[in-house]
């Protein structure tokens, strides 16, 4: 094996390159055991280097890892030595389920262009994590793929490995039999959270895809086809009806350069529950995805645009709330099919849903790469006759990427939307420039434009619009502290940013300082310091006006430390003023959250939170504002056993408690500046559960037999009752109870 970067030395790089064997090499067994006669011609990689902290120095504890491409897959295998005094983290978990153990991870970008990977993660314990990660290092675990893995132990160290079948994800262009996919190998230690990794990138770079190591492969192609029918029983408790369906999954792939996935009723069953939220601001809550169909092969769909969780494909459209306001919207079917041609990628996705308030959804994508240079388009469509409603969206986006040190992505995105017969047309722009400083110093300039009347809602999420925004933000990252030093890594990031809308408003600026700390100990710090100037707030009226609110001040600080015997711990507190009577009134927010070990199979989660707000004002109608003092109780927990290698138990209980005294109530008139009214307001108190008790059975992969039980329940009083009472009260809610059984069996 022989390492380098694009620039020369590999230790002065973040890229890694591995030939491809001289001849096709035997599928190893994968059973936990490094047979040395199966992973001969394998490619040796030793030089892991330390990551979490980010020092670049060599692992304090030897790891090495076998890569060998096969006909059937990619195949890796690591030896992680661990000597008896450093302990070893065995906790069984659940699929996706993030715990603090020692585990080892092998992303792979399949295509090799840099811009999404799939990330296989396999812990001591046996526990599987995988998911995608996209726009350089957004990831997710989202997606869930079909492939082997094992673990061993002996006396000296511990042993995982891994077969990636080339039919999770389309390839790259092959050229003399052969292609280029990228990689990136890592070892956590679960004790002490350090982290090392084979290229020594990681993935709080901001850019982590495109600094991956390079693999040269033969141009293996793989065909798989599969078929996945379900069933499910849904039985409502409360009026005593049981509902059956049933639908069926395909998907096709003929080479590595094209797959296809369908579906046919679609099962949106609820077997992962989304989270509690109070919502009283004018923006929409987002939920992600956890709807196979929805999350498998879909990164080629997320094209970068906005802030926060803005973009331009938010799957949670389809199947969401029926256009005629009866209830959620029954999806008839959908398709999606990715491949390549050339240097070019395209992707095709489209769903129906059924009644005459049903939307017809389409998104057509393509990228194509061009030596330092990224261009891709999309276009998506909705049809919503119920409303006499059409949205059209076009997006062009380019990246410019010059070596290692510095890249400059942008986005040019218009929307044509006819409403009723009214067409309103308007387009959005961003730019976002990353600069490497050398190994301590990073620096980024990020500017932003939406238009007032673009609209993207109708198949994607956008907060906001109507907005013109520039922020920059520096970075420095210390590591090499002294021995006695409790630290191991501290990141500092100060940001700057402004805020206007199109009109030339000044909406607000903020100042802010970030601080993320890695404790020797395997734990960690975040602290958080906002400053927010007086704000023309001209949504909180919901176009009824702008208001004129004070200065804000946001202080955040969280305290995690890793398992030590029987109990993790974590914390945080932070205080913020919401109001109209400015910092002097600044409430505080407080949760402890502990980790209780019966052993490595079973643990629970609780989680117990309060705020108290002296001044929070909340939108009455029209131009009319409220203030009041709140205080909100959460009590939270999560119960995982895993039973076996094959099945699982999990419980989830969410409750919010919050009553609100009514203070004052203000109208806004044209200046902008709330007023004390008479207008009575009324002192409110609610109360929510959210409570689900899960089994799940895996007969094979992909495969799986669901029990679930739910119940949840909302309540609202127009008067306010003390917090305690209503937490207690949360608990006998039952506005809706089911029972779910879903049994899906994949064939091929």
């Amino acid at each position: 094996m022989k390492g380098n970067s694009r620039h020369g030395a590999w230790a002065a790089g973040l890229l890694g390159v591995l030939a491809a064997p001289a001849a096709i090499a035997a599928t190893p067994v994968i059973d936990g055991r490094i047979d040395p006669t199966e992973w001969a011609g394998a490619r040796h990689v030793t030089d892991f280097r330390t990551t979490e902290p980010r020092t670049g120095e060599p692992g304090r504890l030897a790891t090495e890892a076998w890569v060998l491409p096969t006909e059937d897959g990619l195949a890796v295998a690591f030896r992680n030595v661990q000597p008896a005094d450093v302990p070893r983290m065995r906790e069984r978990s659940a699929r996706d389920q993030t715990t603090p153990t020692d585990r080892v991870a092998v992303t792979v970008d399949y295509q090799g262009a840099g811009r999404t990977a799939l990330a296989f993660t396999l812990t001591l314990g046996g526990g599987v994590i995988d998911g995608t990660v996209v726009n350089e290092n957004q990831y997710s675990t989202d997606w869930n793929g079909n492939w082997q893995n094992a673990i061993g132990e002996d006396g000296e160290a511990w042993i995982a490995e891994y077969l990636l079948p080339w039919h999770l994800a389309p390839l790259a262009t092959e050229a003399d039999g052969k292609r280029t996919i990228g990689i990136v190998l890592s070892r956590v230690i679960g004790s002490t959270g350090e982290r090392v990794s084979w290229p020594a990138v990681h993935l709080s770079e901001t850019r982590f895809v495109s600094q991956m190591g390079r693999l040269e492969v033969p141009a293996f192609s793989q065909s798989l086809f599969a078929v996945t029918p379900y069933g499910v029983a849904l039985t409502d408790l409360n009026d005593d009806g049981t509902e059956f369906r049933a639908g069926v999954d395909l998907f096709w792939k003929p080479s590595g350069r094209f797959q296809l996935s369908a579906t046919l009723n679609p099962d949106f069953g609820q077997v992962e529950s989304d989270q509690l939220v109070v919502n009283f601001s004018a923006v929409e809550t987002f939920f992600s995805d956890r709807r196979p169909f929805f999350t498998e092969n879909q990164s080629l769909f997320d094209v970068p645009f906005g802030i926060a969780n803005s973009r331009l494909l938010y799957t949670r459209r389809v199947g969401g709330n029926a256009d005629d306001g009866e209830g959620i919207a029954e999806v008839h079917a959908a398709v999606k099919l990715n491949g390549s041609v050339g240097p070019m990628q395209y992707g095709l996705f489209a769903a129906t849903e059924d009644d005459a308030s049903g939307r017809d959804f389409i998104a057509a994508r393509t990228v194509a790469e061009f030596g330092e240079h990224d261009i891709g388009a999309m276009l998506t469509r909705v049809d919503r006759p119920f409303l006499d409603r059409d949205a059209e969206t076009l997006a062009i986006d380019h990246r410019w990427q010059r070596g290692d040190q510095i890249g400059i992505a942008s986005t040019l995105v218009g929307s044509s939307i006819s409403d009723g017969g009214a067409r309103s047309d308007d387009f959005g722009v961003q730019t976002r420039i990353d600069q490497r400083l050398g190994e301590r110093y990073r620096q980024q300039l990020y500017f932003l434009h939406m238009g007032d009347e673009l609209d993207l809602n109708d198949f994607g999420y956008l907060d906001r619009n109507d907005l013109d925004y520039l922020r920059y933000e520096f970075g420095d990252r210390r590591t090499g502290f002294a021995d006695d030093s409790k630290y191991a890594s501290v990141d500092h990031r100060y940001a700057a940013s402004t805020r206007h809308n199109t009109d030339g408003m000044g909406l607000y600026d903020a100042l802010a300082w970030y601080r993320y700390a890695q404790l020797k100990d395997g734990g960690s710090e975040y602290s958080e310091m906002t400053l927010l100037s007086p704000a023309n707030d001209d949504r909180i009226l919901r176009g009824n006006g702008v208001a004129r609110l004070p200065a804000r001040l946001i202080t955040y600080y969280q305290r995690d430390r890793p398992r030590k015997g029987d109990w993790a711990l974590g914390a945080n507190i932070s205080t913020r003023n919401d109001g109209l009577d400015g910092i002097g009134s600044s409430g505080v927010s407080v949760a402890v959250y502990p980790t209780w070990y019966l052993n490595d199979a079973f643990n629970v989660s609780p989680q117990l939170a309060y705020e108290y707000l002296p001044d929070w004002v909340i939108w009455q109608g029209a131009n009319l504002l409220g203030t009041y003092r709140s205080q909100q109780l959460n009590f939270n927990t999560n119960l995982n056993w895993i039973i076996s290698p094959r099945s699982e138990l999990r419980v989830k209980l969410e409750t919010i408690a919050l009553e609100a005294r009514a203070k004052q109530g203000y109208r806004v008139g044209e200046d902008r500046r709330p007023r004390e009214s008479d207008d009575a307001i009324a002192d409110f108190s609610l109360r929510n559960l959210g409570f689900q008790v899960r089994y799940r059975y895996e007969l094979a992969p992909l495969s799986d037999l669901y029990v679930v039980y739910s119940r949840g329940g909302f309540g609202f009083d127009e008067f306010r009752r003390p917090v305690f009472g209503l937490l207690g009260d949360a608990f006998s809610l039952r506005d809706n109870q089911q029972l779910l059984v879903k049994l899906s069996y994949r064939f091929g």
